[in-house]
């Protein structure tokens, strides 16, 4: 078995071993664990079709249909022709080859497909990953387009067509297929205002705030017009999850609500990008955190990130991105030190906990990385870089930046600092240090945390 590559991204084609005796032929025309070996998406076809041409000639197309679909013959040979009919520098690419029996291609949604039968009686089937519908939406392109310019075998002028067929567009008239759409939960948070300014107001790109979205209706969406969602929605409220409330609420935020999420990732062949936090590690490594290094949350924040990250791994395409200390628009430690700063307050800050800041911008652009480069699936630590620093030395840095003198900062230890809570204190890792080897290796390099610190306070 061999899979050969096109000039259109995604169209392959795979020759088949045909084993052949006094009897007939014997071939596997769908074998997954070895299609998938050879180089095939593992793209979850649902269902079965076979078409049947009584006469040589039949020719249909081109149809750009809103799934995958594995295309191979049973009997006789067919011509089949390609043009690409989706968004991007590859719009209008042709490609065309001979299939026979002992051939097939894998045909990428939004992919215009045509095939002419050059032998009566010729059956071909193919497999999809949706089922049909007739609210299904396609693209068509008119079989005898000038810019297509396909050399059909037998002239379209004494092949067998459907007046529709007939009737498509040409390729200047045909609107380009979008790719699929990208849902952001958590819209209204600060990953979420990122990824908005990241991924921008594309049509394919959808964006729900967590309470405006019932994960439990049915029919919520079409899922198999989406390709990924993006969970940005979290409970994050360290110390009220340590409350009887706030622990029914970061379970059922953190672990039932991404179980909701992966259900409708796998059910459909989605991919789930799911936010993690270094609160899952008890943080008393004396080196940065690897993404395989063994779980151990400390309280109950920690442990409904853990929960939740073993629920979303179970999805057959996921992206886990393991972050820290988060600084984005809205309320966070460093506006938070900057109002001090200016107001003249003098604060007290732990110096015993170490990490690096993250900011939202970078970790948009990193999640964004991930999908476009269809980086392999798995968790990815993502934090800014540079020398780790204790939350007092943030501080300090702050104040610095802002004018202001940073010994006004006190260091002091976790239990100081808490001594006078009057409610649940949850506990904190001392290392939040995440190694960044790996988001590395997948070609994304995270900003330093001062830079990102010093562009954050200057905008």
């Amino acid at each position: 078995m061999k899979v050969t590559e096109t000039p259109i991204p995604g169209l392959l084609v795979v020759d088949l071993p045909v084993h052949g005796d006094n009897r007939g032929w014997f071939k596997e025309n769908w074998q997954r664990e070895k299609m998938v070996a050879a180089g095939l998406p593992d793209f979850g076809p649902v269902q079965n079709s076979i078409a049947y041409n009584a006469a040589a000639g039949t020719t249909r197309g081109f149809h750009a249909e809103p799934w995958d679909k594995f295309v191979s013959v049973a009997s006789g040979r067919i011509f089949g022709a390609w043009v690409d009919l989706r968004e991007g520098p590859t719009f209008g690419e042709t490609f065309t080859i001979e299939v026979g029996p002992d051939r097939a291609v894998f045909v990428p949604r939004g992919v215009g497909n045509s095939y002419q039968t050059l032998d009566p009686d010729t059956v071909y089937a193919y497999l999809v990953n949706d089922h049909w519908s007739p609210d299904a939406e396609y693209s068509f392109l008119n079989l005898a387009d000038e810019t297509a310019a396909v050399n059909w075998p037998i002239p379209l002028t004494e092949a067998v067509l459907s007046d529709k067929d007939r009737a498509h567009p040409r390729l200047v008239d045909v609107e380009p297929v979008p790719p699929r759409k990208i849902l952001v939960l958590g819209a209204d948070g600060q990953l979420g205002r990122a990824l908005r300014a990241e991924l921008g107001d594309a049509a394919h790109i959808e964006f729900a705030a967590r309470a405006d979205f019932d994960l439990t209706a049915p029919d919520a969406r079409h899922w198999r017009a989406y390709g990924t969602i993006i969970n940005a929605a979290a409970y994050t409220a360290v110390d009220a999850a340590e409350t009887a409330e706030g622990r029914a609420a970061a379970w059922a935020a953190n672990v039932s609500g991404v179980a909701a999420l992966a259900r409708i990732a796998t059910q459909h062949g989605l991919a789930l990008v799911h936010v993690s936090s270094d609160y899952v590690f008890d943080g008393s490594s004396e080196r940065p955190y690897r993404e395989d290094d063994p779980i151990s949350p400390l309280g109950v924040y920690g442990q409904t990130k853990a929960a939740g990250d073993a629920v979303a791994a179970t999805v057959p395409r996921h992206w886990i991105v393991r972050t820290s200390w988060v600084i984005g628009d809205g309320r966070n430690f460093v506006s938070t030190m900057a109002g001090l700063a200016d107001r003249g307050v003098d604060p007290k800050v732990v110096d015993d906990q170490f990490g690096r800041l993250t900011f939202t911008a970078d970790l948009a652009r990193g999640i964004r990385h991930l999908i476009e480069t269809q980086a392999p699936y798995g968790t990815y630590n993502l934090t800014g870089t540079g020398e780790p620093a204790s939350w007092a030395e943030i501080a300090r840095e702050v104040f610095a930046l802002g004018g202001h003198d940073p010994a006004r900062v006190t260091p002091v230890s976790t239990g100081e600092y808490f001594a006078a809570a009057s409610g649940p204190v949850a506990p904190r890792p001392r290392n939040s240090v995440l190694d960044l080897a790996k988001i590395e290796a997948a070609g994304f390099r995270p900003g330093d945390w001062r830079t990102g610190l010093g562009e954050y306070l200057g905008g």
